[in-house]
């Protein structure tokens, strides 16, 4: 089961992060788009707390993320490996 928890996270983390970029590139364009402006809101915050979850269950995404005195950031199997 946490393998499939892992790999659902993952993947809103990844979806919410495509949608983020999309509506970034409308609103280079677009700037004062008020239904975007939420739009992107509301999938930034669908990001942050999937990946939230995401560091609360399986450690860090990022190296910047690395909170604890230990460098637990290379504690995970790497994409190569089989990791997420």
């Amino acid at each position: 089961m946490a393998v499939q928890d892992k790999e659902l996270l993952m993947r809103q983390i990844m979806e919410a992060g495509f949608a983020m970029d999309d509506v970034v590139l409308f609103l280079d364009t677009h700037p004062e788009n008020q239904d975007a402006l939420r739009y992107y809101k509301a999938v930034r915050d669908m990001r942050d707390q999937s990946m939230a979850a995401y560091e609360r269950r399986f450690g860090p995404l990022r190296y910047t993320d690395v909170t604890s005195m230990s460098w637990n950031w290379v504690t995970e199997k790497w994409p190569w490996e089989g990791g997420c």
